[in-house]
């Protein structure tokens, strides 16, 4: 009997065909045959009742080939378990500065390795428990971000165990605390099969990969063994990247203070910085409003020194309306902690108040505000920010530097006063001595005996007469000067070439340190002390004309009364006079060779007509129009007003009369009149 077989052999059932039997089954499974062909061969040889010797040999054989095919597919798996590992590994390796691109990869290599629906990775929580950080092949928004808790899941037996743990049915299986939680994400996820496989660093868990099926499966040994391998390289990668993380921000954060550190020091350079020039002003004499207007520079914002009494001695700036309550209370304050503190009360944000305390005189305030940032809508202003602790230590060293200033004036104005009226006194009277011995003792007191020098007479118009010599000492002594008293009035001698310029400065320092109005008047400058009676006696006209006018408490040198100067000036400076009223236009006419003053006088001639002008100068009306628009420009819009016009009719009558007098020549360069025509 002869039996055929799917594989193309034949089949003898004599005993000694038992070797062709088994060259059948190494065919099969060297051709990689199904286990099907395998029963075919078994079913075949029953069916031809084969002797039972045989067919006991030929089906131990094909066992044995089952087996050996087995083994190679084993082999193979773990053969391509392996090299997924290798490949994973890579990944691993080019992703450990992202800890999400990370779990990433890990997460689907684990669906690959092990043919799963759902992979995710869970992280330990520093208080304990768990969270799930990544998932990947999720169908729902409910893994990431799970807390898993303390005690309940696969994950914590695991990790608590250190070893790998598996279920078949995960919501049937009893054999640890199920959470209401992850009961619902695995019911809601449609999940059976879960595997948990603890993520070990340095003997200690620090997280579990899961690995999940939609079905019903049993885990193999093979596959719980090249899941944990994949935890073992997952742990490393994980705590590479983390401490990768913590070095970087360790990095930021030295990085930072490297930047605060710096910053504090430039911070400081500037302060120091700021110290030694306040310093530097008062060694070379500074007043408090030069000390005041540094610091206010240097700080950024307003900067109000204030007496005892409210009033103020220097400002750079204006603040806002203040309480006095709350200011005094914010000095007490102050004192008290040793450094500025915040002025409290309505609309006052950001103000900063520090005592200024010479230990001769009640403490006064020092009052700072920076300015916060503009509002459109409304126009308002918002709080400006904090002080930091280098500019409280500045407007503290501003506060002492002032104090020092207002000290070192209280105590020089005092030792000094006596002398410098005495000599101030021959100064005026024009009785002095030899002139270098009049040198010399003005050098002992500080005086520039070469110098140009101002004389001021102040009468305070509200009594205050003992406040006020104290202030003319000091103040003498702060610019350099000298002072006496005489009736009502403080005499000052001070440097300078401006008399209406320091006539009001003198005024604005002196009038709110009294809370009452103050009339200065002013005059020189002089070169000659030998003068300075002389140029007393004018400054005392101009005093006086104020109170003629019925100025009172406002300020004036010859140059602000326009022709009352001139005729209350003792030298009668006419080229002055004229040179203040009409300066511009004759500097015009001088460049360009026009014919504005002529056409000023045939103006005012004409009583302000420009037709009839234009007659008189025989040139068209529409010239006068453009030659007087551009003496506007020059002159100023008010011009044509009675004083100013007056002013300048006067100054003209001034110039043709000296030009008759002393019979000037006249100019006889060619105009532009016909052009402009």
């Amino acid at each position: 009997m002869i039996l055929t077989f799917a594989g193309g052999h034949l089949v003898n059932p004599d005993e000694g065909s038992s070797d062709s039997d088994a060259l059948a089954v190494l065919e099969l499974l060297a051709r990689e045959a199904p286990s099907s062909r395998f029963d075919e061969l078994l079913r075949t040889a029953r069916q031809q009742f084969l002797p039972r010797e045989r067919l006991r040999r030929l089906e131990r054989a094909v066992r044995l080939a089952l087996d050996v095919r087995a083994t190679a597919e084993q082999r193979r798996r773990r053969e391509a378990g392996l090299a997924a590992l290798v490949d994973t590994t890579h990944d691993l390796s080019s992703h450990t500065d992202d800890l999400d691109g990370l779990l990433h990869v890990i997460t689907s290599h684990a669906r690959r390795l092990l043919n799963l629906d759902m992979a995710y990775v869970s992280l330990r929580l520093p208080g304990g428990g768990s969270y799930v950080h990544k998932s990947d092949g999720e169908t729902t928004a409910l893994s990431v971000g799970l807390e898993l808790g303390r005690g309940f899941g696969l994950g914590e037996y695991a990790q608590s165990k250190q070893a790998p743990f598996w279920t078949s049915d995960y919501l049937a299986d009893e054999r640890f605390p199920h959470s209401p939680d992850i009961d619902e994400v695995v019911s809601s996820e449609g999940l059976h099969a879960v595997l948990a496989v603890p993520l070990i660093h340095s003997g200690a868990a620090t997280g579990a990969l899961y690995g999940a099926s939609r079905e019903i499966r049993h885990f193999t040994p093979d596959e719980v063994s090249l899941m944990r391998s994949l935890a073992v390289l997952s742990a490393s990668a994980i705590e590479a990247t983390r401490r990768r993380a913590r070095i970087e921000t360790a990095l930021a954060e030295a990085q930072s203070e490297s930047v605060r550190c710096t910053s504090a020091l430039a911070r400081m350079d500037r302060l120091a910085a700021t110290r030694k020039r306040l310093m530097d002003l008062v060694l070379e004499g500074g007043a408090l409003h030069d000390v005041t207007s540094a610091a206010a520079q240097a700080l950024g914002g307003t900067l109000v020194l204030w007496d005892a009494e409210g009033r103020t001695l220097a400002a750079a700036g204006e603040l806002p309306q203040l309480d006095a309550a709350s200011v005094v209370r914010a000095l007490v304050d102050s004192h008290a902690a040793g450094a500025p503190v915040t002025v409290g009360g309505e609309g006052l944000p950001g103000v900063w108040a520090t005592h200024v305390t010479t230990g001769v005189e009640a403490p006064g305030a020092l009052l700072f505000r920076r300015p916060g940032t503009p509002c459109a809508e409304p126009p308002t202003e918002t709080p400006s920010e904090p002080l930091s602790e280098e500019d409280k230590g500045l407007l503290c060293a501003t506060a002492q530097t002032l104090a020092l200033v207002l000290l070192l004036g209280h105590s020089a104005g005092a030792a000094a006063g006596p002398a410098r009226d005495e000599c101030l006194e021959e100064l005026l009277a024009g009785t002095p001595r030899s002139p270098r011995r009049l040198a010399e003792r003005l050098r002992r007191l500080g005086i520039d005996p070469t110098g140009r020098h101002l004389v001021l007479i102040v009468r305070p118009e509200g009594g205050k007469q003992g406040e006020s010599a104290a202030w003319a000492s000091s103040y003498a002594y702060r610019h350099g000067g000298l002072k006496t008293v005489r009736g009502d009035c403080l005499v000052l001698l001070i440097p300078g070439t401006d008399a209406s310029a320091a006539a009001s400065a003198a005024a604005g320092e002196l009038s709110p340190l009294l809370g009452h109005p103050v009339s200065v008047g002013a005059a020189g400058p002089t070169a000659e002390l030998s003068s300075v009676g002389k140029v007393y006696q004018e400054a005392r006209r101009c005093l006086d004309t104020l109170v003629a006018l019925g100025r009172t408490g406002g300020t004036a040198a010859p140059g602000d009364l326009g022709f009352l100067g001139l005729l209350l000036s003792d030298d009668h400076d006419a080229d002055a006079f004229v040179t203040a009223a009409l300066g511009p236009v004759l500097d015009y006419d001088s460049g360009r060779s026009t014919e504005l003053v002529r056409t000023l006088e045939a103006y005012f001639t004409a009583g302000g007509s420009p037709t009839r002008a234009a007659q008189h100068l025989h040139v068209h009306t529409n010239t006068v129009a453009r030659r007087l628009d551009r003496i506007t420009e020059l002159l100023g819009p008010h011009w044509q007003e009675p004083a100013q016009a007056l002013e300048i009719q006067l100054a003209l009558r001034v110039r043709r009369a000296q030009r008759a007098v002393y019979r000037r020549p006249r100019t006889t360069e060619h105009t532009q009149a016909d052009r402009e025509a």
